[in-house]
């Protein structure tokens, strides 16, 4: 079932709150690879194919590079990541994890209120993008 068809009216608010989103970090100066990044690494904790193949593309496409990639998903092993990317993926995952009490601490200074305020929402959002598209069952081929 798709759900997005099956209630169109609640998947074009998610747009919306997308949208919202999107306009809130471009206003905090949050980098748009930056956003992609971190939708990857949500997508990546929640098993969306649909999302990660969409957001790895988009990623490529703003220029992110292979290396930085292959290593998202364990970002805090390398070297690749600087400060603020670090402190958004970690504030990601604890985010989509909610894991207690054993946290990741994310705030090392780097990323401003509004900066962290807007990457919460985005945590959120995706988390309800990847469960949308896994409980739908979006197909992802070649």
């Amino acid at each position: 079932m798709d759900i997005g068809k099956i209630h169109p009216g609640s998947y074009r608010q998610m747009m919306k709150l997308d949208d919202d989103v999107t306009a809130a970090l471009d206003a905090a100066g949050v980098p748009p690879l930056l956003v992609e990044l971190v939708k990857i690494r949500i997508s990546q904790i929640n098993g969306c194919a649909f999302c990660l193949r969409l957001h790895t593309r988009s990623a490529i496409a703003k220029g992110e590079s292979a290396d930085r990639l292959a290593v998202v998903a364990a970002w805090w092993e390398s070297r690749y990541f600087t400060d603020m990317e670090q402190a958004a993926l970690a504030l990601a995952e604890q985010v989509t994890t909610l894991e207690v009490p054993e946290r990741r601490t994310w705030d090392n200074g780097s990323l401003t209120e509004e900066q962290a305020s807007g990457l919460t929402w985005l945590a959120t959002v995706m988390n309800a993008w990847n469960r949308i598209a896994i409980s739908s069952h979006y197909p992802v081929g070649p």
